[in-house]
């Protein structure tokens, strides 16, 4: 039984992750201060002797009595409607917040993983993004403060592990969803699904002609967790996403049909540095982790619709 810290773990993905680290027998202590996950998420959980909670801001010093093995850091608003309602507390979380966490992860010689994001490569002009690609990163747009947080934090962990031998590893996460997506996310699929079942408009921005590729809650912990504990990827960088492309006008249909909705489909202007193509180069991901996503799109549009 290993001893594991997960910031972030009351969140979408951190939730997720708690559970799966319990079902697989692990002792876990999650770490949240509640900005953008909530207790309901983990509430199912709170029950179990192996799971600890534990409310904190991680901008603040991070002490804790105990052992831990290993240390997701997961913490950070995630969707564009919460970095941009709490931008410095991003930029803080990517700076400070990693920094704590590194910090403990040293005291404790645990082996740490940071959670990045495909946002470090901004509004790409190379498709698929292979791990090697710097980006196209617009340092002072409204969308920087997510983006440079994650920037910073991934150039702090490779300081870490240069300076002090720390075990990192860095997951760069592409688009994921599935239940407990919250309705308010501001993300597309949360957004359509919410909007058909109300038999709304599904609003669209710009053509809808841009892709993302989306990636299943459950393939998308199976690949961090692997990211963490494969012995090959001890200070790697690896995309871990789904590389089927879809335009986000074709999901917005797919979710129409998959939901019967009577809902049109309504076009808004495109917001200001929205990435016109995003998807995943996997080819490290399948060679040093053994990992591909298995659940498609439409089985995994029904259960999150569910």
């Amino acid at each position: 039984m290993a001893k594991i810290m997960v910031t972030g773990g009351a969140g979408f993905i951190g939730s997720h992750l708690c559970e799966k680290l319990l079902n697989d027998g692990h002792r876990v202590i999650c770490l949240d201060n509640l900005c953008t996950g909530t207790s309901e998420n983990i509430a199912h959980l709170s029950n179990n002797k192996n799971f600890t909670y534990l409310q904190h801001d991680i901008i603040k010093p991070l002490t804790t009595k105990e052992e831990i093995d290993y240390l997701f850091h997961l913490a950070s608003p995630a969707s564009p409607v919460d970095y941009q309602r709490l931008p410095v507390e991003t930029l803080l979380t990517g700076s400070s917040g990693t920094h704590n966490a590194l910090e403990l992860a040293k005291e404790k010689d645990a082996t740490f993983l940071l959670a990045s994001s495909s946002e470090v490569y901004g509004d790409p002009t190379i498709h698929p993004q292979p791990e090697s690609y710097w980006g196209n990163v617009n340092p002072i747009g409204p969308r920087s403060c997510y983006d440079e947080a994650k920037r910073f934090a991934e150039a702090l962990t490779m300081a870490y592990h240069r300076k002090h031998g720390l075990d990192v590893r860095i997951a760069r996460i592409f688009n994921t969803y599935g239940p407990r997506m919250r309705k308010e996310d501001g993300r597309a699929i949360p957004n359509f699904i919410t909007q058909a079942l109300a038999n709304e408009p599904i609003t669209v921005y710009g053509d809808g002609s841009q892709t993302r590729s989306f990636c299943y809650i459950s393939d998308m912990v199976d690949g961090i967790c692997r990211a963490m504990f494969s012995n090959g990827a001890e200070g790697e960088v690896i995309n871990l996403g789904n590389p089927d492309e879809v335009t986000i006008r074709e999901l917005a249909e797919k979710v129409k049909k998959l939901i019967n909705s009577d809902s049109e489909i309504a076009f808004k202007a495109l917001p200001q540095d929205d990435p016109k193509r995003r998807c995943p180069d996997i080819f490290k991901a399948k060679e040093i982790l053994n990992w591909e996503p298995k659940v498609d799109l439409d089985a995994g549009l029904n259960k999150t619709i569910k």
